[in-house]
């Protein structure tokens, strides 16, 4: 069963992230604060689209839509262009919008290309830990992405300068250190919850917190890279090009924990 309104409305956000993405382009072009204002505001529009498709399907579905490919990817979209924005409104960094847009852009165009049949739970989903424990992980993603995406802008800072417009929104290197540090730290935290979560479910529907699955591992992973990253800044004060290195790295043990595994690596979590 798929819902037709939710089906428009995905296609509409899609389009509304696409154009968000080609206007940010533009505004980095031609150097008008016009043209990133209305970006922003495209982006603000397909996050409420977004919003209320979700709404739909979870309606349709009669519980959290969070428990398949093309679900989670969508939230996963949804929770990466809300940070992002948070952090762009917050900060008065609209070139952030430029770097994330294609992100959010190729994750919901992945979301786009999985079934959108609405299926009953299988009974290990049925529990009221789904909605702790992938809302917590959909905002950790979001998080890590916008930390994956301060990382690459701060490797390419010193390309990109050379304009009194592009130095006026690019924020000095320590402060997209400083901001990175926040979004991976806010990150972590998430992604603690998300394995705590998990694993009371686990015990819950298994009888065992943790049974070393392809998806726990790797999230295990994840979460020791990025607790190295916040060990070596806050022990060694540890900064800089490492730093944003290590924190595009760890976006990449994102993405692998997220698709990879569920390619490459069946387990219990391959339903997700």
């Amino acid at each position: 069963m798929t819902m037709p309104l939710e089906n428009l409305l995905f296609y509409g956000v899609l389009g509304l992230y696409f154009g968000a993405m080609l206007l940010y382009f533009l505004f980095v072009a031609v150097k008008k604060e016009t043209i990133g204002r209305v970006a922003l505001w495209v982006q603000v529009l397909g996050l409420v689209l977004h919003t209320a498709a979700i709404v739909l399907r979870g309606v349709a579905a009669g519980r959290l839509p969070l428990t398949n490919q093309y679900e989670f990817a969508s939230a996963f979209s949804w929770g990466l262009c809300l940070v992002s924005l948070i952090f762009v409104l917050r900060f008065k960094f609209t070139l952030l919008g430029a770097f994330a847009a294609p992100v959010i852009f190729l994750i919901i165009g992945y979301a786009a290309m999985q079934s959108k049949e609405i299926h009953e739970l299988m009974p290990a989903l049925q529990s009221n830990w789904l909605g702790f424990h992938v809302s917590t992980a959909i905002i950790a993603y979001g998080a890590f992405g916008v930390s994956f995406v301060l990382g690459i802008i701060f490797l390419l800072r010193e390309r990109m300068k050379g304009s009194g417009f592009l130095d006026q929104h690019i924020p000095s290197r320590e402060k997209l250190d400083m901001l990175s540090y926040r979004s991976v730290s806010l990150g972590l935290l998430f992604l603690t919850l998300t394995i705590v979560t998990g694993a009371i479910w686990a015990e819950r529907a298994w009888g065992s917190y943790w049974s070393w699955d392809p998806k726990e591992t790797w999230s295990l992973v994840t979460w020791l890279v990025y607790a190295v990253y916040l060990h070596l800044r806050i022990r060694r004060g540890w900064q800089g090009k490492s730093a944003a290195v290590f924190a595009v790295v760890g976006f990449v043990c994102v993405i692998f924990t997220y698709i990879g595994v569920n390619t490459l690596l069946p387990g219990v979590h391959s339903y997700k």
